[in-house]
């Protein structure tokens, strides 16, 4: 395993709700290698952009507990003057709406270019300009010269999410997240993207945490996989181990969700509820619990903690050893219990 880039340690997001703190990430610990993807899934409303967030420093009202090391840094922890340096330059983030994310106003070229403006102040506008028609050529835009300075309303919207891309690569960043990058994307583009972001890992040797719903993408990008539920992480593993193996009650139900190429479905199977509110949310016991009410109450946890069961691969919760599907025969219910 290459060597560790990031590590997240307790961390712990609230935000104000009247006159209380509600945590949207609660006690999240994780780490994040060089040259690997890191696979965040989950519901809307699980975490996993708010996690995202506090990682790049990016909330501004949030109270922000624990620790996230990066480059010998704590920068949960450090002056915004200092977070300014890293942010950009040493670390980058690939935004969900390209469209709310680029300025209407400003050709996208200088956009890229103001990017590495902030970092690179000795470079010269000619050499910015070059610097950022190779960007834009890296990332599979055409005629870039032309590009550079249209308008995000001139573009398409793989176009503009290129553009996010090529902004966020400007620095050759050792840690890239991205968020939901193929979001309302067609098919085709959405390839593409995830393309551009693979040979982008080799290329810059970067760690990337890739935040998304869909477990197609995880699959094919991610080396590990961890799975987010109501501002917890409910299980982790390499990819490999996950989807052969998945154990935590949520994560059977988010893979049993997919359309199966294998056999014909009548209907997709539904996870009972919704991720609740921050105020609603429990926070003792299992927070999945009362989505499984088939399940016992004395399987859960009081207060569930991440066992490793297998070398690599933790899990949330005993719950797991006593989850089926209702529909489950008695024999698929005996063979799905560990």
């Amino acid at each position: 395993m290459s060597k560790e880039l990031l590590e997240i340690k307790n961390l712990k997001t609230s935000f104000r709700i009247k006159d209380d703190y509600y945590a949207a990430v609660d006690d999240v610990t994780l780490t994040l290698n060089k040259n690997e993807v890191l696979g965040i899934v989950g519901e809307s409303g699980s975490g996993k952009s708010a996690l995202a967030f506090s990682v790049m420093g990016l909330h501004n009202r949030a109270k922000i507990e624990g620790n996230i090391h990066f480059k010998d840094a704590d920068i949960a922890n450090i002056s915004p003057t200092k977070l300014n340096k890293l942010r950009g330059d040493d670390m980058a983030m690939i935004f969900q709406d390209p469209l709310t994310a680029l300025n209407p106003l400003m050709p996208v070229g200088d956009q890229i270019a103001e990017a590495i403006l902030l970092h690179k102040k000795d470079m010269s506008t000619k050499q910015r300009r070059n610097k950022v028609v190779d960007l834009l050529n890296k990332v599979g835009i055409p005629r870039p010269e032309h590009t550079y300075d249209q308008f995000p309303h001139e573009l398409s919207g793989g176009m503009r999410q290129r553009i996010i891309i090529a902004t966020a690569i400007a620095n050759q960043p050792e840690l890239l997240i991205a968020d939901e990058p193929t979001t309302a994307l067609d098919v085709t583009i959405q390839a593409q993207i995830l393309d551009l972001i693979r040979d982008l890992k080799e290329d810059m040797n970067a760690g990337i945490i890739l935040i998304t719903h869909d477990l197609g993408v995880v699959a094919e990008m991610a080396d590990r996989v961890a799975v987010m539920y109501a501002g917890q992480i409910v299980e982790i593993a390499e990819v490999g181990a996950l989807f052969d193996n998945p154990l935590h009650p949520y994560t059977r139900s988010l893979l049993n969700s997919m359309p199966s190429e294998d056999e014909a479905q009548d209907k997709l199977h539904v996870i009972q509820g919704i991720v609740p509110s921050l105020q609603n949310l429990p926070r003792q016991g299992c927070r999945f619990a009362a989505r499984i009410p088939w399940v016992d109450e004395s399987a859960h946890e009081e207060n569930p903690e991440l066992h490793e069961v297998t070398p690599g691969h933790f899990v949330r919760c005993t719950c797991h050893n006593h989850f089926y599907f209702p529909d489950e025969s008695k024999e698929e219910q005996a063979n799905g219990v560990s």
